[in-house]
């Protein structure tokens, strides 16, 4: 039976984040809040939450920022050590269609062995730039896992299969911060965890705050897709071999 928790990595979204909470607190699953190291105007707002919700949230905290991808393997962490089989990983800054959670969770549990991904369907909101690289970088993972089962590899609304994953993260660097969602997945996929995609509405709210940064990301982003690249060509054999029973 699987047994679901949200994990919702965050850092300095302190203006989305009682909506973000407030609109998941109806599906009655256990929820780990990361805080990422956020400036001190953010304290009061975490601590009142986790107050109020005290019976289903826990906040954790990270003392300094290091990154997305260290957030959300924090937060699956504690869940797995508190009982979770799977969790669904949501962004804090509200942009995810919450009214998809249980349609993603009961995804989920008829594919519990399989991560599953969301694939966005934006609306006008969507800068042209992020749809842009969205695409270079799904491009980049389907040749590193030579097969086209990725349908996008950036969406922040994702349930993981918890055991494989911990392992997963255990044994294998992966990215702490942007390059954290498509390197996971590219691993994942290496590790023989399948992937089940999923439509979902994503809206960039127009008070959002991005902390993607053009320059410092997409250099962090390039050098992972260059080291997943050299990755995938000695396992080349392997994923060819295992498409080829597929």
């Amino acid at each position: 039976m699987m047994r679901l928790g949200l994990v919702v990595p965050f850092y300095n979204h302190e203006h989305a984040i009682p909506r973000t909470i407030a609109a998941l607190k109806p599906f009655g699953f256990r929820c780990w809040l990361v805080d990422d190291g956020s400036d001190a105007r953010c304290a009061p707002v975490l601590d009142a939450i986790a107050t109020a919700e005290s019976s289903w949230l826990t906040l954790v905290r990270l003392p300094v920022n290091r990154g997305k991808g260290v957030a959300v393997l924090t937060g699956f962490s504690a869940a797995f050590s508190a009982g979770c089989t799977h969790a669904l990983q949501i962004d804090a800054d509200g942009q995810h269609a919450f009214d998809d959670v249980p349609r993603i969770a009961a995804l989920a549990d008829a594919h519990p062995a399989a991560i599953v991904t969301g694939v966005p369907v934006f609306d006008a909101s969507a800068p042209a730039s992020r749809r842009i690289g969205r695409k270079l970088t799904t491009l980049w993972v389907r040749i590193n896992t030579l097969s086209s089962v990725i349908e996008d590899a950036m969406c922040g609304f994702r349930v993981y299969p918890l055991e494989p994953i911990v392992r997963l993260a255990a044994r294998e660097h992966c990215g702490r911060r942007m390059e954290f969602d498509p390197e996971i997945l590219v691993r994942a996929v290496w590790a023989g965890v399948p992937v089940v995609s999923m439509a979902t509405r994503v809206t960039y709210p127009s008070d959002g705050v991005s902390h993607f940064k053009m320059w410092r990301d997409n250099v962090r982003i390039s050098w992972m897709h260059t080291r997943l690249f050299f990755g995938m060509l000695w396992r080349a054999p392997l994923l060819v071999a295992r498409r080829l029973r597929s």
